[in-house]
């Protein structure tokens, strides 16, 4: 296996770490390593954890970090290698064929070719970073193929040929772990479990994602936000909820809404369910920051 101790002029987990802040995603030490270990093994990394805790965001911040173009493939349930890997654009084809009168037609030409994420990456793989978003929402047929194409980094398209690259792309799995993930996918990837920050990081971000809201109120709404996530929601408030919500109620104190009707008002940025806005309102007043803020 080959080892690169220093990629795009990051030598350590440290300057990984010190880069992604500089690009506003503050990554605890056990991402920075995990990252920079995928990237100086050449290994997918593997990115679990609930729903906005921030694993994509830190794909698309590695991907800058990096200076690449993030390539993202969204899975979904009935998700297959045609949606993955390449399509022939079939209405263009017939079109070329009714219009050629006489004459040889290439029908299999890069202009008939509808480039999918798998491919795109395969074709610049030093230029790109895939990203597989939300690996566990597809079949296990699906993740058989992807773990296949992990394996050689190659795809063969029958009508012109074998496409492989050069060198492995660098690849960002994330998984909201709604379902197990096969063993054989977990090995080839470098694993790591993305959980909600703690407050003190939390605030941090909400300070770096949102200039106008003051300390106070960032510190309040993380208080309250975790309280919210303490309940059995059915979807708890992500990160980025938490920046909406110190942002959308500092904005309505600012136009006269005081403390804490600001954040009633604007309660549903964090919570967009009406089951879990049902739920909380009899507890509401206690959760809710209060004149601190």
């Amino acid at each position: 296996m080959a080892v690169r101790a220093t990629i795009a002029g990051i030598s350590s987990p440290t300057d990984l770490q010190e880069a992604l802040v500089a690009a506003q995603y503050l990554a605890d030490d056990a991402l920075a390593t995990a990252a920079y270990l995928a990237l100086a093994l050449g290994k997918p990394l593997l990115l679990e954890g609930a729903p906005g805790v921030g694993k994509t965001e830190a794909a698309k911040a590695l991907g800058g970090v990096l200076g690449r173009n993030v390539i993202r493939l969204q899975c979904f349930e009935g998700i297959d290698s045609a949606s993955a890997l390449y399509e022939w654009n079939y209405p263009r084809q017939m079109l070329a064929i009714r219009q050629a009168e006489e004459g040889f037609v290439n029908l299999y030409g890069e202009d008939f070719l509808l480039e999918r994420p798998l491919l795109a990456a395969l074709r610049n793989p030093t230029g790109t970073l895939l990203l597989i978003d939300e690996i566990d929402r597809a079949d296990h047929e699906f993740e058989a193929f992807l773990l296949e194409f992990l394996s050689d980094f190659s795809i063969s398209i029958p009508e012109t040929g074998t496409v492989r690259a050069t060198q492995a792309p660098v690849v960002v799995l994330t998984s909201n772990r709604t379902r197990d993930l096969h063993e054989a996918l977990r090995r080839r990837c470098v694993y790591h479990w993305i959980d909600y920050p703690d407050a003190a990081l939390e605030a941090r971000i909400v300070m770096a994602r949102a200039s106008s809201v003051a300390q106070a109120t960032a510190d309040a709404v993380v208080a309250s936000v975790g309280m919210l996530r303490a309940e059995p929601l059915a979807k708890p408030p992500g990160v980025a909820e938490t920046v909406e919500w110190a942002e959308a109620a500092t904005l309505l104190n600012a136009q006269g809404t005081r403390w804490p009707e600001a954040f009633r008002r604007s309660i549903g940025v964090a919570l967009k369910d009406h089951d879990d806005l049902t739920y909380i309102s009899e507890r509401l007043s206690a959760i809710l920051p209060g004149e601190a803020a």
